[in-house]
Formats: structure tokens, C-alpha cells, sequence
């Protein structure tokens, strides 16, 4: 099978030869493997290290002449340098070691107090600047040999973006209203981006990603009535806006969120990522016992520890492991990294990774 091949037989539940294997990587990752092989760019190197890549395609923005815009903070896909996110807060660059990246600065919504401060935001984006040739050319060219997820969608992870994560956990606790005003803004501008993307890149496209982080590393960071409020509904849109395109909906939260995922899963969602399972609750084995007929999962592979920390071995127990649980029955399972390779991480263990799948 083509890895595509492999990868589409997993999202309609086929029989495949054996599990597909996809990487998500930091830029320095990806120049370290582009060195490793000799080649020149990503698709080269994705080729060389055999991968079932599913190809990122996250959308550009066009901000005001002078002004660079566009990084998506959190969706760790793109090294360009920004001056605001998409969605006008101002980016700050932090090293750290051998690792880039950009923060947010100052949420720039901090400080509001009414409902009238959000409609009069000056930097709310304008569905008309996004790169829609652009992201769909790259479609095109990513769909000759891999699938293709995008663009990068978000509700709370944009929110919090806007107010900090801070005000963001109170505004859910004392201001609902609030918090409706601005996803509602947030949610608009977003779905009629998607419908004038999917018009364009439907051909080329597999997946939508939705990502909107609402786990920490010890369980659900909102109320679970906060999530069914403010986060349900809106989810259920997207997946069914998808659907219609006949693109499949991933999500992507990372921690442990389990008091709201069989609700999550029945909004939709067809792919659930990234499976940080040393989380209270995002067990492995329970996982795919409750859920495995219900969701194809893609990720597993610890990447707090075994994959930058441990030894080649390690990470092939590691590997296997996720294949055995989360890959149980042989359907339903896509490995990767949990979430972006890290800087420093050892070339020989993402080989080691990438070889045990393919070794089955």
C-alpha cells in the first residue's frame, strides 16, 4: 500500500498491511532530519524516513502592508517570523536551548471589560485577507503522495490567546456572557474562512484540524458545564460543516479530558489526537476498550519522556505498546509522536519510532 492508501484505509476502517506512521516535529527537528538525509526540503525528507505523513496545510494571513501576520500560536507547524498572530496579539520570540518559538507578548483583550469593547476590536481578522490560492495550491501539490489535514481551527485556544489563560479561567466562571460574545466572533469569522477553503481545496483535503487544548497534564481545565456551554455547540458546527465537505474532523487536545470525551466524540469528531496517556484518565487500554469503534486515535508516543529522554530501546516498547492498545484488533490506529518532537531529541529514537511500525 501507498501511504496514503494506508492512511485512508485507517479513517474507513479497512484492513491495511500494517499501521500507518506520521511524525509532527519542531522546524529544528525537520532540518535535522532534512540533514540526516541529504535532502532539500520536507516532502523529500518525509519520503526518506518512509512516513504515512499527513501534510499540514494551515492557512496564511494577510495583514495590513508593512505588518507581518499570521502565526499560529500553539498549531507549531510554521517557521515564520510574525509580528501578531492572526488574531492580533503581539508575538514575542523566546529561545530555549536549541528550540524557537513565539509566545504572545500581551494578550491584547486583557483589559476588557463590556461586550462593546469586542465589537469594536480592532484586529479582528477579515475573512477576504486569508491566503485561500496559496493554501490550496499547497494542498495540491501535498495530495499527490500523502493525505492532507487543514487548515488549523480553534475556540478556546484563540480565546485564551486573546485574554490569557488567567482571565480566561475566570471570565468561565463569573462572565459566560462574555465568553459567548467573543467565541461568537471567533467561531463566525473562522466558518465562513473554512466554507470559502473547502470550496477551493476540497479535492486535495482529508481532514480538518480542530485544535482547542481544554486538558492539562492532570485532568479537564474547564467545568465540564463550561465545556457543554461555551464549547459543545460550537464543536458540532464544525464537525458537521466537515462533514458536509465529506472531510473528516480531527481533533486535537492535549491532556487528560476524559469527563467530557464520549460527549466530545458524539459531536462528531472521527480522529482524536494526540493520546497523552500518562494523564489521569487517557489510559490507554480503557481508551480504546470504550471507545476504539467509535474514533481512530493518532498519537501515543510519549514524548515527555521515552521520546527525547529515553534510549532507542525504550522508545520501541513504547512504540509497540501504543500499536498493542490503541492499535488492538489491527484498525483504528495511526502512530505518531505525542504532539512535536522536540529540539534535542535524538535522531536514532525517532528511527527507532518510525522502524517499529514499519517493521509491524
Amino acid at each position: 500500500m501507498t501511504c496514503k492508501e494506508r492512511v485512508r484505509a485507517v479513517l474507513n476502517r479497512q484492513p491495511v498491511d500494517r499501521f500507518p506512521v506520521d511524525l509532527w516535529h519542531t522546524p529544528e527537528v525537520a532540518d535535522m532530519l532534512r540533514r540526516y538525509f541529504g535532502v532539500a526540503d520536507d516532502f523529500a525528507m518525509w519520503k526518506s524516513l518512509g512516513l504515512d505523513k499527513i501534510v499540514w496545510d494551515f492557512i496564511e494571513y494577510r495583514a495590513d502592508e508593512g505588518e507581518s501576520a499570521g502565526a499560529q500560536v500553539g498549531a507549531g507547524a510554521e517557521d515564520k517570523v510574525a509580528v501578531r498572530t492572526t488574531w492580533g496579539a503581539p508575538l514575542r520570540a523566546i529561545q530555549a536551548g536549541a528550540a524557537h518559538y513565539d509566545e504572545v507578548a500581551e494578550p491584547p483583550m486583557r483589559s476588557f471589560e463590556e461586550i462593546i469593547q469586542v465589537n469594536e476590536y480592532p484586529f479582528w481578522p477579515d475573512p477576504d485577507r486569508f491566503d485561500y490560492k496559496g493554501a490550496a495550491a499547497l494542498a495540491q501539490q501535498a495530495a499527490e503522495d500523502f493525505c492532507v489535514i487543514g487548515p488549523w481551527v480553534s475556540f478556546f485556544e484563540i480565546y485564551c490567546q486573546l485574554r490569557g489563560l488567567e482571565q480566561a479561567m475566570m471570565d468561565l466562571a463569573i462572565r459566560p456572557d462574555f465568553v459567548d460574545a467573543v467565541l461568537d466572533r471567533i467561531e463566525d469569522i473562522q466558518t465562513r474562512m473554512l466554507h470559502r477553503f473547502f470550496k477551493q481545496a476540497q479535492t486535495w483535503i482529508d481532514l480538518i484540524f480542530i485544535s482547542d487544548d481544554i486538558g492539562g497534564q492532570n485532568g479537564l481545565m474547564l467545568s465540564p458545564a463550561s465545556w457543554r456551554r461555551h464549547l459543545k455547540p460550537r464543536l458540532k458546527r464544525w464537525c458537521d460543516l466537515a462533514h458536509d465537505y465529506d472531510v473528516r474532523a480531527f481533533y486535537h487536545s492535549d491532556g487528560g479530558f476524559a469527563p467530557v470525551l464520549d460527549e466530545l466524540l458524539r459531536c462528531g469528531v472521527d480522529v482524536l489526537n494526540p493520546i497523552q496517556h500518562r494523564c489521569p484518565g487517557m489510559e490507554m487500554e480503557a481508551l480504546k476498550r470504550e471507545y476504539g469503534d467509535r474514533v481512530v486515535f493518532h498519537g501515543g508516543v510519549d514524548n515527555q519522556r521515552v521520546l527525547p529522554f529515553g534510549t532507542p530501546e525504550e522508545v520501541r516498547a513504547e512504540t509497540a505498546w501504543c500499536m498493542q492498545t490503541l492499535g488492538a484488533g489491527g484498525k483504528g490506529y495511526i502512530c505518531c509522536s505525542c504532539h512535536n518532537v522536540q529540539a534535542g531529541t535524538p535522531v536514532e529514537n525517532i528511527l527507532a519510532m518510525v522502524q517499529t511500525v514499519q517493521n509491524g
